[in-house]
């Protein structure tokens, strides 16, 4: 049974910094890519960015390049997100998910089977 358990969320001005993380059980860690999601009240839930199970392959969506960077380490069965520069619309709940099949990024939602319960980023202005 595969677990996925975000940290890491919470509330910070416009400007600031939060490093989420996820931690992953159940499967060989290594052969699924990892992506992160949020979804902001009223919205549709929004692919934030994926990394491949090797971790050299990431993408990004284009409102959060240059400012947020994914990464994993395989060791520990772990996905972070960095995010800097944060904006008020990055507030959301922030979920971690894991591919259904593959080890390639994909930005795909339909694509994860495996998702954690989410946690929150609120970003005040």
């Amino acid at each position: 049974q595969v677990q996925l358990v975000e940290s890491g969320g919470g509330l910070v001005q416009a400007g600031g910094s939060l490093r989420l993380s996820c931690a992953a059980s159940g499967r060989t860690f290594g052969r699924y890519a990892m992506g992160w999601f949020r979804q902001a009240p009223g919205k549709e839930r929004e692919f934030v960015a994926t990394i491949s199970g090797s971790g050299g392959s990431t993408n990004y969506a284009d409102s959060v390049k240059g400012r947020f960077t994914i990464s994993r380490d395989n060791a520990k069965n772990t996905v972070h997100l960095q995010m800097i520069s944060l904006k008020p619309e990055d507030t959301a709940v922030y979920y971690c998910a894991q591919h259904a099949r593959y080890s390639g990024p994909s930005p795909d939602t339909a694509s994860y089977a495996y998702w954690g319960q989410g946690t929150q980023v609120t970003v005040s202005s």
